[in-house]
């Protein structure tokens, strides 16, 4: 059997009976970082040999995990922090189970994803989690293209040295938005700071925010979309008050969030009825 188990995302006393247990009855622990899991057993006294499986060598794990499951042995993963798959190592250990046909069960705890939609304040159900926003401009893209058309809470990671650049493309192209920033989840100084997008960017545009970051950000397409006004009507309405094709179409464009070229088109085709 494969334990795949939540660990402590900052606080040792998240760590759950059922994991405890799992870490003291297992032939073996695979870990995403041996230092870390090694704190972590110390601190529970247990002690296990440990493997290092990280994302880049996880898939020739997979296949020796496989063997030593088929031999009979019982195998724990965890990863540095919070739940393994989620962000983290630990999928290709599950399709590996499921290939060879092998049991492997999850045991459940801390994780910082739904501490920070929760903490966040915003309604949770539904909400996405997209990992670490992308650093990548072509990556940003299309993920920016999809917010756009999102109407739930997101959830991201993102290291706080990066927290100011991330919140301030969200804004340009989200508009300014309800959002958190979640840092330090579960530890000492846990922190929760609410705001617009803008509110938040300007917090923090001369010092980042310490230790590790979560962002949450309202997205309301549909309260949007039922926001802006029609653009026919806004165009026939700008151009009976005298305004010139020109002028009426910038400002409808604007106002209904569309491109100018298609503001300006529907405005020259109301003049030319």
């Amino acid at each position: 059997m494969l334990y795949l188990c939540a660990t402590p995302i900052g606080n040792l006393g998240d760590l759950t009976p059922r994991v405890r247990e799992a870490l003291s009855a297992c032939s073996a622990v695979y870990c995403e970082d041996t230092r870390r899991t090694l704190t972590l057993l110390n601190h529970c006294g247990i002690k296990k040999p440990l493997v290092s499986c990280y994302r880049e060598n996880e898939l020739a794990r997979a296949n020796e995990v496989v063997g030593r499951l088929l031999a009979g042995e019982t195998l724990v993963y965890v990863s540095d922090a919070g739940m393994p798959g989620v962000s983290d190592p630990g999928e290709a250990l599950v399709r590996a189970c499921i290939a060879h046909n092998l049991p492997y069960s999850v045991l459940p705890g801390a994780s910082a994803v739904l501490t920070a939609a929760v903490m966040s304040g915003y309604p949770v159900v539904p909400f996405t989690f997209y990992g670490f926003f992308p650093r990548e401009k072509k990556a940003q893209k299309p993920l920016l293209e999809t917010l756009k058309r999102t109407d739930h809470l997101v959830v991201f990671y993102e290291s706080p040295n990066r927290v100011r650049a991330t919140l301030e493309v969200l804004l340009n192209a989200l508009g300014d938005l309800d959002a958190a920033v979640l840092r330090e989840l579960t530890k000492l100084h846990e922190e929760a700071v609410r705001g617009k997008l803008s509110e938040l960017a300007t917090r923090y545009a001369e010092t980042d925010p310490r230790g590790e970051c979560v962002l949450a950000v309202y997205c309301r397409a549909q309260a949007e979309a039922n926001a802006k006004p029609e653009l026919e009507a806004l165009l026939k309405n700008l151009l009976s008050s005298g305004l010139s094709v020109r002028d009426a179409a910038a400002e409808a464009a604007t106002a209904c969030g569309v491109p100018k070229k298609e503001a300006y088109a529907k405005a020259l085709a109301l003049v030319e009825k």
